[in-house]
C-alpha cells in the first residue's frame, strides 16, 4: 500500500450510519433497552469516556427494571469502579427517580447528553456532598492584601 492510498483512505468519510455499525452501539442495543436515545447517548458518553477522557476498562451494562444503559470504567488504571449513567438531556428527573436509582449506593456521574452531542457530567450522591474548595483561594486572599497595602 503506498502512502497516497493510505493517505486516501484516511480521508475518506464514514459512512451516514458508522454509529449503528459499530460493535459496541450493537451492543447496548442488544441490552434490549425500550428507549433508543438513551442507548444513543448511553454510546456518545462511552466514547467520550475512552477517547476524549482515556478512562480504563468502561463496560456497558444494561438495568432492565429502570430500561437504562450503565456504564462502568476506572478513570485511571487502580482507581475504583466508577458507575456513570449517561441520559438525554430533554428526559426529566425527579429526586424519587435518582434515589431509586442510586438505591443507597455510592455516588455515580449523570452525564446529560444534549442535542447536540454536548456532555456534562454532574455527580450524584446520598445527602448532601461539601464540594472541594476552588484550588487558588489562598492565593487570591494574599493578592488582594497586597493591593490593600500599596494604596
Amino acid at each position: 500500500m503506498t502512502d497516497t492510498t493510505k493517505a486516501e483512505d484516511d480521508e475518506r468519510p464514514l459512512p451516514a450510519n458508522w454509529i449503528l455499525q459499530h460493535p459496541k452501539y450493537q451492543e447496548m442495543m442488544n441490552l434490549e433497552i425500550g428507549d433508543e436515545s438513551q442507548v444513543y447517548a448511553a454510546f456518545l458518553v462511552y466514547l467520550d469516556l475512552l477517547e476524549v477522557r482515556q478512562w480504563q476498562d468502561v463496560c456497558s451494562r444494561g438495568s432492565p427494571q429502570l430500561q437504562l444503559v450503565l456504564l462502568e470504567g476506572r478513570e485511571k488504571e487502580g482507581d475504583p469502579l466508577q458507575v456513570v449513567l449517561p441520559m438525554p438531556a430533554h428526559r426529566t428527573l425527579s429526586h424519587r427517580w435518582v434515589r431509586s436509582v442510586l438505591n443507597g449506593g455510592d455516588s455515580m456521574l449523570l452525564c446529560a447528553v444534549a442535542s447536540d452531542s454536548s456532555l456534562v457530567y454532574q455527580r450524584l450522591c446520598e445527602g448532601l456532598l461539601t464540594p472541594d474548595p476552588p484550588m487558588d483561594i489562598q492565593d487570591q486572599g494574599r493578592r488582594q492584601h497586597r493591593k490593600r497595602r500599596l494604596r
